[in-house]
């Protein structure tokens, strides 16, 4: 694989100024499993886009599966890029720079085809933001010929209008298959000679799946209703595109783990794709239908290569309804006898209480109690019949009882407000419902009372669902139901959180709008709104003035009911879902009939299925048979309650872009290590277990060292010369094993100081400030701790040696101060009175340490 340093890669930018950006991992791009090719063997850069920062975009696992399609084509180069933090753009701009991919640090605007995922509406203004950034016009109509082609997918697109005018083209449906077929067109249009990237747009139409938006032509009707007219008759509507088959739909088998702390740091484990519980108001189970299962033997695989690839201690099942999946319990068997044994911790997302069974709470516990939420979405029955939510209040009771009994401290609830025919009577029931399951938290018969956290959102009628003729909320009254419902439920176990109603607002008018909304996210974007989603950046009065300026009224979209035979924005998007299934579903929420799964029963006529390559696919079908030579193994050696350990002391060098990873980036790549090098490593008790590794220092970020070390305890009659190695396979690019030896206590002998180089970017040390400090006589300086407790002691007897190499940098020899711990950067302030940007800026490693006899 071609490694060239980023240095190499992108040689305007100064690593250094990484110093002063919050968070700065998240910059890097040398996470485990990150590919990075020659550049000379490509022939198409794709730019994955995820319109959020680091830690949001990594947590979603439809990028990683994108990247690894793409990056498994020899001539195709996937890199990946996201929302740079202000601090980060202010500096990008300071600097005259723009956004850069991860992987090679190429310049956006030197993509070929840059792909946004589009998963949450309030993303909208931080794609302007990254092509902006990247030097990109943000108009489609206003790039040329050598700007990149700008695409996007994701569940927004179903109603692509919002956004329509800043994209080439857009993705509907499943991915996998179209990322290529967009890809390989590209690459035969480009080998075809200078045609203009029109004639690429004209093939692209012809991909299931893909929505050309300047191939159509908006007007309105005199009542305000969007009208789309085709550039040709044969290209009216675009119909979603379906992998059939998720047993044969690629996975990756070596995911990138990322840095920092995503949102979900762990192996996600798609077990099936679309729901057909028929929930009204959920989108995801109209738009992803059918169900498709992928069969244990299939996710036992992905199981195997995914831990041993990355050396995670979690794995998350994901699923619309994960509960549903009809051999959750013999795969929660395999799984359980796969992970027990490594420590690795099984979780379900949501899941239906009537899916919760107490056998499937014991089979989780066995290594770690990881958390439940319980989408009871409406309090009283009538409601939850309105919406199809086919789950009785007994099932919810049972379900929370069990888990308190058997050991949980928090279970999470979710209900919604706002939903079609909802009464005061339906508001008062989630008060009810609530404080039974706060009764039930004795149940446990522990010492600490269990917790229930309820969430409220308002309800949003998305498009393509039954619900989508219904009106929203407004603020007022949001605020109003939320307020009675928070004061109402002010109790002790039980918190209570919620959406704030101008974002449901704002989130509402995205989802269900049409063209006209463009120019309205253009209006706020230059305003300042990006970052809608965070509460701390959310400016709701810019977005009302962007829609007053843009003559746009948002309660035309949000706070009426549409009729049926009205048009509707997304009417040439074809979810495979029909508009008589949706109108009768519609009917029947009114009359508070239900609708029935069909996995379960007789087909509902939704639409979706054509019974030939389309249809719904089961986990006791069409399964691969299970090879024996893939049956679950045991790991090395499972020394889980052994205490006869081997204690070791392991050496290793932190340098080049790893300066960035903070204490507990690095504590996490090598207990992942030690997972992917197969050596068992001694874990702690209690209710979440870890593997023991004791630092001897928490380096600063930024800092770099040629002399860390940490002491483990592994499985004996393992060489230290095979743990280097294996270790040095597993671990990342900067971070680097030097030494392993076995040690007769779990204790660091302790060491007489530390040995640093420091070297200035733009200022030059003043010989005249280092021979006033070694002139005086004392130096004394106070240092307050974590405690609030204040020392007062003198640096001469911690500054044992100072030497200037040259006018820009010098050498350090600090001594131990007993229980304080004096960085470089203290002494570059007190000596030479350097600033803190100037301080930040500075280059500073860590030679050795000094022993015992000062040497």
């Amino acid at each position: 694989m071609f490694q060239p340093s980023p240095m190499d890669s992108f040689r305007s930018f100064d690593w250094d100024d990484l110093s002063s950006i919050e968070q700065p991992s998240r910059y890097i791009g040398s996470e485990p499993n990150h590919i990075r090719k020659n550049p000379d063997e490509i022939k198409l850069f794709f730019a994955l886009a995820f319109p959020e920062l680091y830690e949001i975009g990594m947590s979603h696992f439809g990028m990683q599966i994108l990247y690894h399609i793409l990056n498994k084509e020899p001539d195709i180069a996937a890199e990946r890029v996201f929302a740079p933090g202000i601090d980060m753009h202010r500096l990008l701009t300071e600097k005259n720079l723009p956004l850069v991919s991860l992987e090679s640090k190429r310049p956006l605007h030197r993509f070929d085809i840059i792909g946004f995922s589009l998963l949450y509406e309030l993303t909208y203004t931080n794609v302007l933001y990254m092509l902006e950034s990247g030097r990109i016009p943000i108009d489609a109509r206003h790039r040329t010929e050598s700007d990149p082609l700008v695409i996007a997918g994701g569940p927004c697109t179903v109603n692509p209008e919002p956004m329509a005018r800043f994209f080439d083209a857009m993705v509907i449906g499943d991915g996998e298959e179209v990322i290529l077929a967009l890809a390989r067109e590209w690459m035969r249009w480009k080998a075809d000679g200078q045609h203009p990237k029109r004639a690429l747009l004209e093939r692209w139409r012809y991909i299931e799946g893909v929505y050309v938006p300047s191939m159509f032509e908006a007007t309105y009707t005199p009542q305000g209703h969007q009208v789309l007219t085709p550039a040709e008759s044969g290209y009216a509507r675009v119909r979603r595109a379906v992998v059939a088959d998720l047993d044969q739909a690629d996975f990756p088998s070596t995911p990138i783990v990322p840095f920092g702390k995503p949102v979900h740091d762990r192996l996600r484990l798609e077990i099936s794709r679309g729901c057909t519980r028929g929930c009204r108001f959920c989108q995801a189970g109209m738009i992803y239908r059918p169900v498709r299962e992928r069969s244990i033997s299939t996710l036992m695989e992905q199981t195997r290569s995914a831990i041993d690839a990355t050396g995670y201690e979690d794995i998350s099942l994901l699923s619309l309804s994960t509960g549903d999946y009809t051999q959750l319990s013999p795969l929660m068997e395999r799984l359980m006898g796969f992970c027990e044994p490594r420590h690795v911790a099984v979780s379900l997302p949501s899941i239906r209480a009537d899916r919760l069974s107490r056998e499937l709470m014991e089979a989780i516990k066995r290594v770690r109690k990881t958390g439940f939420t319980i989408a009871a979405e409406a309090g009283s029955q009538r409601l939850r019949h309105v919406i199809n939510k086919n789950l009785h209040q007994d099932e919810i009771v049972r379900a929370v009882q069990d888990a308190f009994v058997l050991g949980w401290q928090v279970i999470k609830l979710y209900f919604m407000i706002g939903l079609p025919t909802e009464t005061q009577a339906d508001i008062e029931a989630i008060i009810d419902l609530a404080e039974t399951l706060r009764q039930l938290r004795k149940s446990g018969g522990q010492k600490k009372r269990g917790e229930v956290h309820i969430s409220l959102a308002t309800f949003i009628p998305k498009p393509h669902t039954p619900f989508q003729w219904a009106r929203q909320l407004d603020i007022d009254q949001a605020n109003s139901v939320l307020r009675h419902l928070r004061n109402r439920l002010h109790h002790p176990g039980m918190t209570v959180k919620w959406q704030n109603p101008e974002l449901s607002f704002l989130e509402g008018a995205l989802a269900r709008g049409d063209r006209r909304l463009s120019e309205v996210i253009e209006t706020a974007y230059r305003k300042g709104c990006r970052f809608d989603g965070w509460s701390d950046h959310f400016r709701f009065d810019l977005w009302m003035d962007a829609f007053q300026e843009a003559g746009v009224d948002p309660g035309f979209f949000l706070y009426r009911n549409r009729t049926q035979d009205e048009p509707l924005p997304w009417d040439h998007i074809d979810t495979r879902v029909s508009r008589d299934y949706l109108v009768a579903e519609w009917k029947k929420a009114i009359s508070e009939e239900p609708t029935f799964d069909c996995r379960e029963g007789a087909c509902e006529q939704c639409g979706v299925c054509d019974f030939s390559s389309i249809a719904p696919r089961l986990g006791h079908a069409g399964n691969r048979t299970p090879d024996p030579a893939q049956q679950e193994k045991e790991p090395l050696v499972d020394l889980s309650r052994n205490d006869r350990w081997a204690t070791v002391c392991i050496r290793f060098t932190k340098l080049g872009s790893a300066r960035f990873l903070g204490h507990l980036e690095l504590y996490n790549l090598f207990c992942r290590s030690f997972r992917k090098a197969a050596i068992p490593i001694e874990h702690s008790g209690g209710f979440h277990p870890k593997p023991r590794l004791s630092f001897d220092e928490a380096l600063p970020i930024g800092m770099e060292s040629m002399c860390e070390s940490f002491i483990a305890s592994i499985a004996p009659g393992i060489a230290c010369a095979d743990i280097v190695s294996r270790l040095n396979t597993a671990l990342v690019e900067g971070v680097s094993v030097t030494e392993c030896e076995v040690v007769s206590t779990k204790k660091f002998s302790s060491h007489a100081g530390s040995v640093y180089r420091v070297k200035l970017r733009d200022h030059e040390f003043d010989p005249a400030c280092l021979d006033r400090f070694q002139q005086a006589s004392e130096a004394m300086v106070s240092r307050t701790n974590r405690k609030g407790i204040t020392r007062v002691f003198d640096l001469k007897s911690i500054v044992d040696r100072v030497e200037l190499i040259s006018s820009q940098e010098c050498e350090l020899q600090l001594l131990k101060a007993g229980d304080v711990v004096l960085r470089p950067s203290d002494i570059l302030h007190h000596i030479w009175a350097l600033d803190e940007k100037t301080i930040r800026s500075a280059s500073v490693i860590k030679l050795r340490y000094l022993d015992r006899n000062h040497t």
